[in-house]
């Protein structure tokens, strides 16, 4: 049975439904690294668009599309150094030991 609209659907069924959708733990890099993934993926999948970006660059439409698909391995760039406190204190023990 399906809902209209999405009435009545839970933040669990839309998540599941939308991956992007994200969560209460997801850091700014994952969902700006989401949005960016989302938004190549909707420009390579739409032809018009695509002609309209590799016009705009003066490329390939080849060339376009390797870029685009290159750009969503990492489109944020490398992720920032996590602060994991596990890793803080066995760093600490071991320059204790030393």
């Amino acid at each position: 049975m399906s809902n209209p609209g999405g009435a009545g659907m839970t933040t669990d069924q839309l998540r599941v439904r939308h991956v992007g959708t994200g969560h209460a733990d997801l850091s700014k890099y994952e969902w700006l690294s989401n949005q960016h993934r989302d938004t190549y993926a909707s420009i390579l999948g739409h032809a018009d668009q695509l002609l309209y970006y590799a016009t705009a660059e003066n490329e390939s439409l080849g060339r376009t599309r390797l870029t685009m698909l290159h750009k969503m391995i990492q489109p944020c760039g490398p992720p920032p150094p996590t602060k994991d406190i596990d890793k803080i204190l066995e760093q600490k023990q071991e320059e204790n030991e030393a």
